[in-house]
């Protein structure tokens, strides 16, 4: 397979040769080899797996994204990643990056939702006066 990993902005990685990837979603992780049938799923921030036979067992911290198989391609668009060999620094990273990160945007988008619904609801009472 083919192995295309996005960022906003860059190629993080881009691999030929894949032999087998391992993937995380809400669900849990699932695994993909060359002859599976074409797939999406939505990632969570964990750890991704690949193998090739020049790099062997490659493992990635990526954050909340999407995976993409079409035939030999496989795209993974994620808004962050991080590459290195120990799982406990990239499970740190995770925790500490991806996961704490998330939380505070979901705390911000809480916070801007409520402003929205002031907003509206002023907007309205101001229609009907």
């Amino acid at each position: 397979m083919n192995l295309k990993v996005l960022l906003p902005f860059q190629v993080f990685a881009d691999k030929a040769g894949v032999s087998r990837i391992v993937a995380q979603t809400r669900q849990g992780a699932f695994g993909l080899l060359p002859h599976r049938l074409d797939c999406v799923a939505a990632l969570t921030p964990g750890i991704l797996v690949y193998e090739t036979a020049a790099d062997g067992e490659v493992c990635l911290a990526v954050d909340e994204g999407v995976l993409v198989k079409t035939g030999q391609r496989v795209l993974v668009s994620v808004r962050r990643a991080i590459g290195g060999t120990d799982l406990g620094q990239l499970r740190t990273a995770i925790e500490q990056e991806f996961l704490t990160l998330d939380a505070q945007e979901q705390s911000l988008r809480s916070v801007m939702a409520s402003l929205e619904t002031g907003f509206l609801r002023r907007f309205m009472s101001f229609q009907h006066e």
